[in-house]
C-alpha cells in the first residue's frame, strides 16, 4: 500500500532550500542517476505538525498486515541458492549476504529475506546499486512505508527518509553536538514505538560514510529475553508499558502545559508473527513506564531491562559501514545505536524506508528463541522445569 500525503491540513507546503550544506558527491551521483529532481533544493521538508491531536490522527485506524516471513520457505532455498556467501556475524544476531542485489529479488526471495531478518534480527548487504524508488518498492513488500511528519524526504519519493547528519545539525533549536554530547541517533532506541502499528523492517542504505568510525550497533530482544530467569519472565510476561514519540507537540486544548509526547500502550514482551518467539521490547529513550506499577517500581524494573539490552555484548552486533551498503533490521526485536565517534568531521548520507507492521501482541504459550531452537543448557532446562512444576502445583492448589 503506497502512502500519500499524511493530511493536507498537516503537510500542505513543500519547504525546500538550496543546499545549505554541500551534498556529498556519492549521494549526488546516486540521486541524479535515480532521476531525483534536485533543482529546487534537497531534501523535501514538509511543514512539521505542531499539535498532539494532529499527530494522534495519523495512521490511527487498524491496517491489515501479513508478515512476509510467515509466507517463506523455512529453508530459504531461493535466497541462499542465489547468494555467493552467507555469513553469520555473531552467534545470536546479524547475518551478511554477498552476491545479491536487493532490487532484483524475486517474490520468494523477498519472503525468505523477511524470515531471515525475523530470525537473525539484522541482515547486511554491501555493494548495492539501489535507488530510493527501488528501496521504497522493497519496503512496500514488508508493510506500509511510513511517511514521517517530522522527517526530511527524498523529493518525489514519500516514504524514503533522508538521513544526513550534517544537514540536521544545522536545524534551528538543535543543541550543539560535541564529543561529550554526541548527536543524532547516538543512543539506544527502536523506531516509531509510539505508532498504533509500530515499525517492522527498516532498510537503511548509506551511499556516503566516514572512512573510519560511524559504526552502528544492534542488540537482540530475543537474546535479552533469554537472559532473564524464568521467574523474572513471569513478572513481565503479559505486562503493558507506555511508549512515547521521539518528538514533542503542543496540546491544542492546553498549550500552556508545554510540549507533550504522544504515548501508546504496548506489550513489554512481544511475539514476532513470523518466528513465534518472545522478545523483550524496551528502549531507554522511549519506554516511559510499566502500566499498573508505581513510578519507583516501574523505574527499577525498566532500568534493569534497559541494562540487559544495552550491556550484554554477546547479544549484540557492531557493523562497520562501507559505501553503498544496505542494512535491513527488525525494530520489533532489536534496539540500535549509531556511533558518533567520527565527530561530524566526515560526510554521511543515506536514505531509509521503514515498513510498519502489526499491532504488537503477546502470547503466553510462545517460546523464547533458545527454547524454540533447542539451545537451552542444563541449567536453563532445570530452571524451566522447576518453574513449570511450581505453576502446576499452584494450579492444583
Amino acid at each position: 500500500m503506497a502512502p500519500g500525503p499524511i493530511d493536507d491540513s498537516i503537510v500542505d507546503v513543500v519547504v525546500q532550500k538550496k543546499d545549505t550544506v554541500p551534498l556529498p558527491e556519492p549521494a549526488r551521483e546516486r540521486l541524479t542517476k535515480a532521476g531525483i529532481d534536485l533543482s529546487d533544493g534537497y531534501p523535501y521538508r514538509p511543514h512539521k505538525p505542531l499539535f498532539l491531536q494532529d499527530i494522534a490522527k495519523i495512521r490511527s485506524e487498524d491496517r491489515p498486515y501479513v508478515d512476509a516471513g510467515s509466507r517463506a520457505d523455512k529453508s530459504k532455498k531461493h535466497l541462499f541458492a542465489a547468494a555467493t556467501k552467507v555469513t553469520d556475524l555473531t552467534v545470536n544476531i546479524g547475518t551478511e549476504i554477498e552476491g545479491l542485489q536487493l532490487k532484483d529479488l524475486t517474490a520468494e526471495q523477498k519472503d525468505e529475506l523477511g524470515l531471515l531478518i525475523a530470525e537473525r534480527s539484522v541482515v547486511f548487504f554491501r555493494n548495492q546499486d539501489i535507488t530510493p524508488q527501488q528501496q521504497k518498492e522493497l519496503g512496500e513488500w514488508y508493510g506500509e512505508p511510513e511517511v514521517h511528519p517530522q522527517a526530511a524526504q527524498v523529493p518525489g519519493v514519500l516514504g524514503a527518509t533522508v538521513i544526513w547528519p550534517d544537514l540536521f545539525a544545522q536545524e534551528p533549536g538543535r543543541p550543539p553536538t560535541f564529543f561529550r554530547r554526541p548527536g543524532g541517533a547516538s543512543s539506544w532506541h527502536s523506531d516509531l514505538v509510539h505508532e498504533k502499528q509500530p515499525a517492522g523492517v527498516t532498510h537503511l542504505h548509506n551511499d556516503t560514510v566516514p572512512p573510519v568510525g560511524g559504526d552502528t550497533l544492534w542488540s537482540s530482544g530475543y537474546g535479552a529475553y533469554d537472559k532473564l530467569s524464568p521467574g523474572f519472565r513471569k513478572i513481565i510476561d503479559g505486562r503493558l508499558a507506555v511508549y512515547r514519540s521521539a518528538h514533542p507537540y503542543l496540546d491544542r486544548d492546553r498549550p500552556e502545559a508545554g510540549p507533550q509526547f504522544l504515548e501508546r500502550v504496548h506489550p513489554l514482551v512481544r511475539v514476532h508473527p513470523a518466528t513465534g518467539w518472545k522478545a523483550l521490547w524496551v528502549n531507554r529513550a522511549m519506554t516511559v513506564r510499566i502500566v499498573g506499577l508505581d513510578k519507583a517500581e516501574s523505574d527499577v524494573l525498566l532500568n534493569y531491562l534497559f541494562d540487559v539490552m544495552e550491556k550484554n555484548v554477546d547479544i549484540q552486533v557492531r557493523f562497520k559501514w562501507t559505501p553503498n551498503t544496505s542494512v535491513l533490521w527488525d525494530n520489533r526485536i532489536t534496539i540500535h545505536n549509531a556511533s558518533w565517534d567520527y565527530g561530524g568531521k566526515h560526510p554521511r548520507h543515506g536514505t531509509r524506508v521503514t515498513s510498519l507492521a502489526e499491532i504488537p501482541f503477546f502470547d503466553p504459550k510462545a517460546p523464547s528463541r533458545r527454547q524454540a531452537l533447542g539451545l537451552l543448557d542444563e541449567v536453563e532446562k532445570q530452571e524451566l522445569l522447576e518453574q513449570t512444576t511450581r505453576e502446576i502445583n499452584d494450579f492444583s492448589i
